[in-house]
């Protein structure tokens, strides 16, 4: 519970990072989404086909959860998308529907981002099941493990309030994920102490989760970092946090 504690104040710091970039934001965008692309291929989906192994017509069930996950989000972002240019056939006809309209579309993008920050939730608890597990193993798993979550929660912290405000939520709104993000480790640390989470479903679970980060980073992510500035500042960044990720990784 106390490591669960550090991985509170660090989601915390990763937050508070990201809200502090001002006009460097196309540079924290890049390192989130390197941070995104470290996370899905050197954690989650090692991970997810350790604990899933079994295969499915010759595939692995946790890379078909990987695909479910991409494209799972990618039709709510089509969704999205089919309404914008709709939007923008008719919007100069009535604008009386088109504010309605234009409404509708905002509260669809903020869902994304919302329904985007509160996977990174659920995942921050299952950073908080993996101490406990890990500490019911022994000590010295326990450490390792330990740290590789706490550095690794910094990340799920810059990427909770990132993803959250990037798709139109506010502030206020980024910041109750940010804090529900920081608490998800310490409660899932506690239910540890109760019961845990059969492997074959865990390892699922880390490959959808995986291939919704992965089309996050790759289709909206990168995109909107590189629009604006020049890219070689922001491909450094992105570099820059695939290799801090596998740093991380390596430390477990």
């Amino acid at each position: 519970m106390l490591v669960a504690a550090g991985a509170f104040l660090m989601t915390l710091v990763g937050g508070f990072v990201a809200q502090r970039t001002g006009d460097r934001r196309h540079l924290v965008l890049g390192f989130a989404a390197g941070l995104m692309l470290g996370v899905v291929a050197f954690d989650l989906l090692p991970e997810a086909m350790e604990q899933a192994p079994q295969q499915v017509h010759g595939v692995p069930a946790a890379l078909l959860m990987f695909a479910a996950g991409f494209l799972a989000i990618h039709v709510v972002e089509r969704a999205v998308a089919i309404h914008r240019g709709h939007e923008g056939e008719y919007a100069a006809h009535s604008h009386g529907h088109g504010h309605a309209h234009g409404h509708g579309e905002r509260q669809r993008e903020q869902g994304v981002g919302i329904a985007a920050a509160s996977a990174l939730v659920l995942h921050s608890m299952m950073d908080g099941f993996a101490i406990g597990a890990a500490f019911q193993a022994g000590t010295t798993v326990g450490t390792v493990v330990a740290i590789a979550v706490v550095a690794h929660d910094f990340a799920d912290g810059f990427n909770t309030y990132t993803l959250t405000r990037l798709y139109g939520n506010n502030r206020r709104r980024a910041v109750a994920l940010l804090f529900a993000d920081a608490l998800a480790p310490v409660t899932g640390a506690g239910i540890t102490l109760l019961f845990t989470i059969p492997e074959q479903l865990l390892g699922l679970y880390l490959g959808f989760f995986g291939g919704f980060l992965m089309y996050l980073a790759t289709s909206d992510i990168l995109p909107e970092a590189h629009s604006p500035h020049p890219s070689k500042g922001t491909l450094a960044c992105t570099l820059l946090g695939v290799g801090f990720m596998w740093l991380v990784v390596g430390l477990a």
